[in-house]
């Protein structure tokens, strides 16, 4: 990536990271707890041991008309939450373009499978519940997840209405499914040769059942279009797990799209070094009247 590149998102993250305030993500209390202690602990990426859940959001106030929205869900192999690599600069992209974010920063499994999935499906019935006071528009809210974060934006995108409602966590009663997608090398498949053995240890503690966990298994006729990015060579989490979610989706008749690079490894390189993918994006986002005409310049 060029120096220049480089200092624009680090002056993004700085400039965002002002004007961004972390608000909790449950009202008193969480539902089940993932039996991590401590204090969080920095990492240069994000954070780890992460209990307690926040949703940073990154507005539009300049907008008269409401405007659509996109939870940002970073990776980490659910070991993790790397909030200033794939939540930030992520939020400041969908800034420029009019599209309000809003970074999650999930509590981490430990083995406790329900616990990022409720945080997700919570972040999204929040914005909804919030769309008026944060300007958005409630019929156009989508969410973008990274590595183990794609894992949990798929995992939300192919959960039932009631998937990991337990008692008492049904705050807003909106709908918890997204309306669209945005999957970046993401952890798809559990089984073993294909997925990511640590995401699916950290996620369920054990040797899960795939079909359970694999979220192409759970496409269904419910589930949102969706826009996948990855790289070949990819030895972390092999492109079968985006060109999987891609076949499922084509099976139930749902619209899908994918940028497949020959380079770029695992992880942030693999957008910061294939910088086509932006203007490809746009277009489907502007397809789906997610992203303006005049703000894709």
């Amino acid at each position: 990536m060029r120096t220049g590149r480089k200092i624009v998102w680090a002056l993004a993250l700085l400039l965002l990271g002002a004007r961004a305030e972390e608000i909790p993500l449950w009202p008193g209390e969480a539902p089940l707890e993932n039996g991590l202690t401590g204090p969080e602990e920095p990492t240069p990426a994000g954070f780890r041991n992460v209990s307690v859940a926040t949703l940073t959001p990154f507005l539009v106030p300049e907008s008269k008309a409401p405007v659509a929205a996109v939870v940002v869900i970073p990776g980490g192999g659910y070991g993790s939450v790397c909030t200033l690599t794939e939540g930030t600069p992520i939020a400041e992209w969908l800034g420029k373009r009019g599209i309000a974010a809003f970074v999650l920063k999930y509590r981490l499994p430990n083995g406790h499978w329900e616990v990022p999935l409720m945080d997700a499906r919570r972040a999204i019935r929040l914005v909804r519940a919030r769309a008026t006071d944060w300007n958005v528009d409630p019929a156009k809210i989508g969410v973008w997840g990274f590595s183990a974060g794609g894992h949990l934006a798929s995992f939300v995108s192919t959960a039932g209405e009631t998937e990991a409602d337990l008692e008492g966590t049904l705050i807003d009663a909106g709908s918890a499914r997204p309306d669209f997608s945005i999957l970046f090398y993401p952890v798809i498949a559990m089984e073993d040769g294909v997925g990511h053995s640590g995401s699916r240890r950290n996620l369920t503690g054990s040797d899960a059942p795939a079909e359970k966990f694999s979220t192409d298994l759970r496409v269904s006729a419910g589930t949102p279009p969706a826009w996948l990015l990855h790289a070949s060579d990819d030895t972390v989490v092999p492109v079968e797990n985006s060109t999987r979610y891609l076949l499922a989706l084509r099976r139930q008749g749902i619209a899908g799209e994918a940028m497949i690079y020959e380079k770029g490894g695992h992880g942030p390189r693999a957008f910061q070094t294939n910088a086509s993918w932006e203007s490809a994006l746009e277009e489907w986002l502007r397809r789906r009247d997610v992203l303006r005409g005049e703000l894709a310049k």
